[in-house]
């Protein structure tokens, strides 16, 4: 189904979010922190973790469902690593903190790795392998999330989408970046598709019955009620490899709960607060060899892969991080899409915390 779509100029949109976070009493700091995440969201072509989110945002903090201001405590730390208790702020901040602490000890000892527990949803992975990427660096990232993701053979949703992200520095103008989920889809793609009354893809996502569902107004309304789950990467069952997706999933969980000493899979609910696990590794390339080097050798492996033969009928070979920087060089002209419900939602967010001077 097709509506109508305005643009709003990148600038706009990240103060407007700025303002918002602002408004809800997160510090001026942590605020334009919170509002780059997420315009980098939009910009690179994520729509799932981008404004569309923010809504999501405001909702729980004004239910105190997390706290917009953040505490920072650190548990344990040596000269590589840290474990940082978040005080159940916001996400965005703790990522921030956290891989800004892992860079600093990279720059020391060649590499840093830093775990925070009592966190919420921090918005694209990406984000932080990219603080990483602009020093010189491997950024890697992970966290694991609210329960939606099934085990091969199961239906139970027990594993959150658990992203596990890397990244690195190439010899060409934008970098190498995995940053997806170790589920076929996140829910943040559902509520994109509901948004504008598309069907779910078949495959996606599996109900209690064992049955593939399509209607996506149905699938959410489960999700939410714990009655289905999305399938992890590969599907259902060991055919496409779906058990390669729920094991790295699984993998996501451990390092994300067991080395936090944090909550897990249906322990991170909405009445417990989503106290969510993160981990963040930088490391120093300069401590292997030049980093010139390792970007040249990045830059060949990548064009490589594009350069190979084509299959019949497509007209290129794409690799990781290649389509979102495009995306984000035509939406710094363009503006950034939104559609009829996320205005509305701005809307709502505008006129409740007096942000009159916007104009959308």
């Amino acid at each position: 189904m097709s509506e109508e779509i305005i643009y709003i100029d990148v600038k706009t949109l990240y103060n407007f979010m700025r303002d918002v976070f602002i408004g809800l009493k997160v510090p001026k700091k942590d605020a334009k922190i919170c509002a780059d995440v997420l315009i980098s969201s939009d910009l690179r072509g994520i729509e799932s973790h981008g404004v569309q989110r923010l809504k999501m945002y405001y909702d729980r903090i004004i239910s105190e469902i997390q706290k917009p201001i953040t505490k920072f405590e650190i548990i344990k730390e040596t000269e590589t690593t840290a474990l940082i208790d978040a005080g159940h702020g916001m996400g965005h901040v703790a990522g921030h903190h956290a891989m800004e602490l892992a860079i600093k000890k990279a720059k020391k000892f060649g590499t840093g790795a830093v775990a925070v527990r009592n966190s919420t949803h921090y918005g694209i992975a990406g984000y932080y392998a990219l603080m990483a990427i602009q020093e010189g660096m491997i950024g890697l990232t992970l966290t694991n999330a609210r329960p939606s993701i099934a085990p091969t053979f199961g239906v139970d949703p027990m594993l959150g989408t658990n992203p596990l992200t890397i990244g690195c520095p190439t010899d060409e103008d934008f970098p190498f970046l995995i940053d997806c989920a170790t589920s076929i889809t996140q829910r943040g793609k559902i509520e994109v598709l509901a948004r504008t009354e598309t069907p779910t893809p078949s495959g996606w996502v599996i109900d209690t019955n064992g049955t593939l569902s399509t209607d996506t107004v149905d699938i959410l309304d489960k999700l939410m009620k714990g009655t289905a789950a999305l399938l992890p990467l590969g599907g259902a069952g060991e055919t496409l490899g779906g058990h390669k997706g729920y094991g790295y999933g699984t993998a996501v969980e451990i390092i994300s709960a067991a080395l936090t000493g944090g909550p897990f899979m249906k322990d991170l609910t909405l009445e417990r607060g989503y106290k969510l696990g993160h981990f963040f590794l930088a490391i120093n390339i300069e401590s292997f060899l030049p980093l010139e080097t390792f970007k040249k050798i990045a830059g060949n492996i990548v064009r490589e892969l594009r350069n190979s033969k084509k299959a019949p009928g497509q007209s290129r070979i794409y690799t990781a991080g290649e389509k979102e920087y495009e995306m984000e060089t035509q939406r710094r002209k363009t503006g950034i899409p939104i559609n009829s419900s996320i205005l509305k939602d701005l809307l709502v967010m505008r006129e409740m915390l007096e942000l009159s001077d916007y104009s959308f």
